[in-house]
């Protein structure tokens, strides 16, 4: 056996937080460290593997040769195995090669804690440091002004490799050419987030990175992990935040990742009912765990903390609070209460909530959560769960509905818009158009508007501009800032081509002005999650299909009024009642030229008259364009 020389990171107390599930930041003890040992440069490893007789170390180095570097496990029960080899460092590929007391079950892994690993198919980790250095200083001393509740908080969704290609090579931008070309982009479309679908490193390419293997380590795909840290760095640099997808809900079978790590269920739920997905063919991991727990927290701990990342959106977590989510029954077993919450994965989702604020109070983390689960987005010292936000999936799916509907037929389903405002101040609202709702047949959204092609796009305007109006942060994935035609296809390019075109270019003059007036107008974002951020003037204008509201900011005179017309049909001298007397300006109208409108139904400067309307002592008359809609101002 080749000379590996017992050594260890990891002290007593770091044993017990391990133990207790408490350990937030694994990362600085297990995987794989360069130091220097007694003079001699090295590589200390260190795995969990209570369940194995022994673990090799086994990589290009020894020709992957099974004994040759065998690691010591600890003496205190632990079950970590871990040892120095001297004279390999960075760039060395490994796994380990885990024999199991389980039968002689023997298996080889990837590192879970690896830093990096091999470009898809192949399936090594490689032994890595890096020692960027970081300029986004400026970013990170103001950012929790960036990142509040009650800021404009404008997120563009991304899958890095389909946004843009390289077409005469046929292949997805590098992180580096993504820190100019994408970070200018964004910029330019005054967003003020990016979010990216999973970085983290995965096998399958169809999975778009929702099946995950290698949770330390940005997919090598579009480079290495201090190209990523250039991609984030550029996007703080300009202005940008960046949040993070992470998938703590489920992971893959494959052979070299986390299940049956050590010939036993270590990461996942031994009870099939509780560890298995049967609508991804995936395991779910042992919340009850305490070392899984430690693993899990320690990996969102560590995105924030090496990556400069300004929040994490939390995939798939309806599927984590419910025991018989997406089973029938038999398929699942009450809790110790007889109810159908899954206990373990509710402290857990706490824990990790409060850990990260905790460590980083000026970051968010985001629910992707579907149910009517209470306190989503509620402070864990009141009973909540402990996220900043939640994505609003009734609000995404009921207004999708509507305007999928011929306007028509709109005046009897006015209900489907209005009823979002009975629940909107229920939790942190996001408002999303994600990835989800552009793929497997649903269409693109604007192939979900109904009428002519000058309908179809003035009803994509009118949706954008009543979802940036109305109260909650903002979510839009690639390709729906210019109206893209096609569904989403993970394989291609957006269509960036339709840009040509000035129907299209007018959605993308509409999206860029939109998030101008989001992060200008106070009313629009410092009480976008408060009831009195919002009051209806008239929401019962079914038959003529017209909303007309107010966002409310800390000022009566920063008050915007919003009126939208859902039909084709425009509303000229249309009365409104306002909340107080004095002159409007209109300082939006999705109608306008530079859109691809009609520029035949602007408002100029509007003098209210003592003439009861709506309830109100004053009013106005405003013009509507058709499937439009105007936001009005007191100046």
């Amino acid at each position: 056996m080749a000379h590996v020389t017992s050594h260890s990171l990891f002290t007593d107390f770091d044993i017990g937080l391990f133990k207790s599930g408490k350990h937030y930041r694994l990362y600085q003890k297990f995987g794989s460290h360069c130091i220097t040992l007694g003079g001699i440069k090295g590589t200390y490893f260190a795995v969990w593997a209570p369940s194995a007789k022994s673990v090799s170390v086994i990589g290009d180095f020894n020709f992957w040769t099974d004994g040759k570097h065998q690691l010591n496990v600890r003496w205190d029960e632990s079950g970590i195995w871990e040892g120095f080899i001297p004279n390999i460092g960075k760039g060395t590929v490994y796994k380990y090669k885990i024999e199991s007391n389980h039968n002689g079950i023997i298996t080889e892994k990837a590192d879970p804690y690896g830093r990096r690993c091999e470009h898809p198919p192949a399936t090594a980790s490689i032994v890595w440091n890096d020692n960027y250095n970081w300029k986004d200083k400026k970013w990170m001393k103001k950012r929790k002004t960036k990142n509040s509740l009650d800021a404009p908080y404008s997120v563009y969704e991304v899958h890095l490799g389909s946004w843009k290609k390289k077409m005469d090579e046929n292949r997805s931008l590098s992180y580096t050419e993504l820190s100019e070309e994408l970070v200018a982009y964004v910029k330019d479309m005054n967003f003020t987030h990016v979010e990216l679908m999973p970085v983290m490193e995965y096998p399958y390419d169809p999975s778009w990175g929702y099946q995950i293997t290698g949770y330390f380590a940005p997919t090598s795909r579009y480079g290495y992990p201090e190209e990523f840290k250039l991609l984030v760095d550029k996007l703080h640099q300009n202005d940008i935040g960046i949040i993070l997808d992470w998938v703590p809900s489920h992971f893959p079978e494959d052979g070299h990742g986390l299940g049956f790590f050590d010939g036993s269920n270590l990461y996942e739920h031994p009870d099939r009912r509780k560890g298995y997905h049967q609508d991804w063919t995936s395991l779910i991991f042992n919340y009850g765990r305490n070392e899984v727990k430690s693993f899990l927290i320690s990996n969102a701990i560590f995105w924030l903390d090496q990556y400069h990342a300004d929040g994490i959106r939390v995939d798939a977590v309806a599927s984590m609070l419910f025991l018989d989510y997406s089973r029938d029954e038999g398929q699942w077993e009450p809790n110790m209460f007889g109810g159908r919450e899954n206990l373990e994965a509710i402290s857990f989702l706490r824990e990790m909530n409060e850990a990260v604020y905790s460590a980083f109070p000026d970051v968010q983390t985001i629910a992707e959560e579907s149910t009517a689960f209470p306190m989503v987005s509620k402070p864990t010292s009141v009973g909540g769960l402990g996220f900043g936000m939640k994505w609003m999936m009734g609000w995404m799916h009921d207004t999708l509905d509507y305007f999928a509907k011929p306007p028509i037929y709109r005046k009897h389903h006015q209900n489907d818009l209005t009823f979002s405002m009975t629940y909107a101040f229920s939790e942190n609202f996001m408002l999303p158009l994600s990835h989800d709702e552009v793929v497997y047949g649903k269409r693109s959204i604007l192939g979900r508007m109904p009428g002519d092609e000058w309908q179809s796009f003035a009803n994509l305007r009118l949706l954008y501009g009543y979802m940036f109006t109305h109260p909650g942060t903002k979510l839009l994935f690639q390709g729906l800032e210019f109206g893209q035609s096609n569904e989403w296809n993970f394989k291609e390019s957006l269509d960036w081509y339709l840009l040509k075109d000035n129907t299209h270019k007018g959605i993308q003059s509409l999206i860029r002005d939109l998030n101008i007036l989001y992060k200008k107008e106070a009313a629009l974002h410092e009480k976008q999650f408060l009831n009195e951020g919002f009051e209806w003037i008239d929401f019962s204008d079914a038959e003529n299909s017209v909303l007309v509201y107010i966002r409310k900011s800390d000022e009566a005179n920063k008050d915007l009024i919003i009126a939208a017309n859902m039909t084709p049909v425009p509303r000229e001298k249309y009365q409104i009642g306002v909340p107080i007397k004095g002159k409007l300006k209109e300082i939006f109208n999705s109608d306008l030229k530079k859109y691809n409108g009609t520029g035949a139904y602007k408002n100029r400067q509007k003098t209210t008259r003592k003439k009861p309307y709506h309830y109100r002592d004053n009013s106005i008359e405003i013009n509507i364009p058709p499937l439009g809609m105007v936001v009005l101002k007191y100046v």
